[in-house]
């Protein structure tokens, strides 16, 4: 992968966070030139699982970039064509229902939007505890929709969270390098 440029999406399921950094990681290993960008939630926010300027700072380390982190650092994707693959990861359940709707504002919305418009793929890394409830048509919507791809996910939790979803995050480059080829990887669901 070392002649693509991959933009990284970060949302706000804090409780991936962690495995997601561990992910970018991996990714920028394959020799790809990561370009980060966050949710202004994900950018901002500390919680339980870390505070926000700690994974900003490992982040911006292991790809060697600013983290982009506004619609207007995030609209000039489209316009110069500046990635080949887009990963979200995670993708809340919030973020899953906006790019079913095509709503576009938010970094990794507009990410999405500018990199579907170029016709190259948008890889979702769902993370949300409405998967099988609120979630399930907008995951749907997305499973039919040109351009999307899914990295492998299952229930996390299903006695105590029973409509909840996550991806195997280790699976988030794998996912990439077949959807670069335009294929989904499978099984989808584990």
């Amino acid at each position: 992968m070392k002649d693509k440029t991959i933009g990284f999406a970060m949302t706000g399921s804090f409780c991936t966070f962690k495995k997601v950094v561990k992910e970018i990681a991996v990714l920028a290993e394959t020799g790809a030139d990561v370009i980060p960008i966050m949710s202004q939630i994900a950018y901002t926010t500390d919680t339980r699982f870390g505070k926000a300027a700690d994974f900003i700072a490992e982040i911006e380390a292991i790809t060697s970039h600013k983290i982009i982190h506004t619609i207007p650092e995030a609209e000039p994707i489209g316009p110069k064509n500046l990635l080949d693959a887009l990963i979200i990861a995670p993708c809340t359940g919030n973020t899953l229902a906006k790019l079913a709707l095509g709503i576009t504002d938010t970094p990794v919305t507009m990410a999405a939007k500018a990199t579907l418009r170029n016709q190259k793929p948008v890889i979702i890394a769902v993370s949300t505890n409405d998967g099988l409830g609120g979630s399930a048509k907008n995951i749907g919507a997305l499973l039919n929709t040109q351009n999307i791809y899914f990295v492998p996910y299952g229930q996390d939790d299903p006695i105590n969270k029973t409509n909840s979803l996550v991806a195997d995050m280790t699976k988030i480059t794998e996912t990439t390098k077949a959807a670069l080829n335009e294929i989904q990887i499978q099984p989808v669901l584990f």
